[in-house]
């Protein structure tokens, strides 16, 4: 096939894009930075219509990764702009091109925070803008393959993705704990759902491969089974060679305090700092969710999260991120 992914020259869409080129499928890579992966790369921007309708010819199914996620983007409108109005830049190009299938990674944010196990069939309740602007992307894919003529939307509901060449939480928390600088917030007892970009990748290339029926369906992805923050940290500080217990650990309210003053820093001096109020909820917080459509697939991921955890800190190490050997 040939598979257009926007946010080509991300994290995940370079895994994608060698997984599928690996399996014979011709890529177009669309980001505001060249890919140096695709077969083709196209320089552009969602956000602008005639960006993307340039990019169509040709195209059979599309991969829409472009998005706008970081916790600290300013404007807030900035993700609006991007994820909403990107897409909706997008369903509009596809129906000019007759391009029937759009696969988009959408979000686990959605549910908000706390919600215990939830499934693809549970209310959403976004808590950020991130979250609320993916949640609009999902209903104008929505209302695209609605209108029918055999169009499919698939939307993909990752929890936090690491791996390697990431620069998102696990990988910072792995640097982190490395340099002695992690100060360990919390119980430790709250549950997260990762998500390896190892099996991820591969799980966006199945779907695309995989016939379905029309209309729109939806998948959350997390790589079972869920770990504790201790469980997790405790996994990361064997595979750096450090004790298992160690470090500083401060009650949660001591540290949204301090995520606090980092937010009013921030807006004082116009700098982005690696803590915040936001990031602290977060790393104490359930952010755990059930996956069943998933399961139902008959997916097998290729790693486990332990495999992917040792393969990712092994290829930071390699690259001179880690400084303990």
């Amino acid at each position: 096939m040939n598979i257009l992914v926007t946010g080509g020259a991300g994290f995940i869409a370079t895994h994608l894009t060698r997984d599928l080129q690996a399996r014979g499928h011709r890529v177009r890579a669309f980001d505001i930075e060249a890919s140096r992966e695709a077969d083709e790369s196209v320089t552009g921007d969602v956000r602008v219509p005639e960006d993307l309708a340039g990019a169509m010819d040709g195209i059979d199914l599309i991969l829409h990764l472009a998005a706008e996620h970081r916790d600290d983007v300013m404007p807030r409108s900035a993700y609006y702009d991007v994820n909403v109005g990107g897409t909706r830049n997008l369903v509009q190009a596809a129906e000019a091109e007759g391009v029937r299938t759009i696969v988009f990674t959408s979000t686990v944010a959605l549910y908000g925070l706390n919600r215990g196990q939830p499934d693809e069939k549970t209310a959403p309740a976004p808590f950020n803008d991130y979250g609320r602007s993916k949640l609009e992307a999902e209903a104008l894919l929505a209302e695209w393959a609605g209108r029918g003529d055999g169009r499919r939307a698939v939307v993909v509901r990752p929890t936090v993705v690491f791996g390697e060449g990431n620069r998102g939480n696990v990988n910072t928390l792995i640097r982190q704990i490395d340099r002695g600088r992690f100060i360990f917030v919390g119980s430790g007892r709250n549950r997260k759902s990762l998500c390896y970009v190892g099996n991820f990748a591969p799980f966006l290339r199945w779907l695309s491969e995989k016939p379905s029926e029309a209309g729109v369906s939806v998948f959350n992805y997390a790589d079972k089974p869920d770990l504790t923050v201790s469980e997790l940290v405790h996994i990361i500080r064997g595979e750096l060679g450090l004790e298992p217990s160690g470090g500083v650990r401060l009650p949660l309210a001591m540290g949204l305090a301090g995520g606090y003053a980092f937010d009013l820093a921030g807006k004082i001096t116009g700098r982005k700092y690696p803590v915040s109020s936001i990031r602290v909820r977060k790393f104490c917080a359930d952010t755990s969710v059930a996956a069943p459509a998933l399961a139902e697939t008959g997916f097998a991921a290729p790693f486990s999260l332990h495999e992917g955890l040792h393969r990712t800190i092994s290829y930071m190490r390699s690259e001179g991120l880690l400084g303990h050997t």
